[in-house]
């Protein structure tokens, strides 16, 4: 439980941009699909996009394309792309995506708890 003073400081907390942590966290791991993009490349390390779309189950190639191209803004994944034919792409997480384990490794906790 988080104490009166504790959630004081989180509602206070502003970071260089003026917008609130949470928000800046959400913007970058919040929306449909990006845990989940997030913890598969945690388990396996490197993976190529048809290995990603085979491990979420529901997610479409349209949906997995978009949210791969936002975690790579926010500089979560990397994308590497091997130039030989057929084309070769390959995701990993970044060290600021290695740096979420600690919140994937709770949220994993909580849904084995409640689920």
């Amino acid at each position: 439980m988080v104490e009166k003073e504790e959630m004081d400081t989180i509602k206070s907390c502003k970071n260089i941009e003026g917008s609130h942590p949470i928000e800046y966290t959400l913007s970058v791991i919040g929306g449909q699909w990006k845990l989940l993009i997030i913890y598969w490349l945690s388990v396996n390390k490197v993976m190529r996009y048809g290995e990603l779309k085979k491990s979420i189950n529901g997610i479409t190639h349209k949906m997995l394309s978009m949210r791969l191209k936002e975690l790579e803004d926010h500089k979560v994944i990397i994308r590497t792309q091997y130039n030989q034919i057929p084309p070769k792409v390959e995701y990993s997480l970044s060290e600021k995506g290695w740096s979420l384990r600690s919140v994937l490794k709770t949220l994993y906790e909580w849904g084995e708890e409640n689920e």
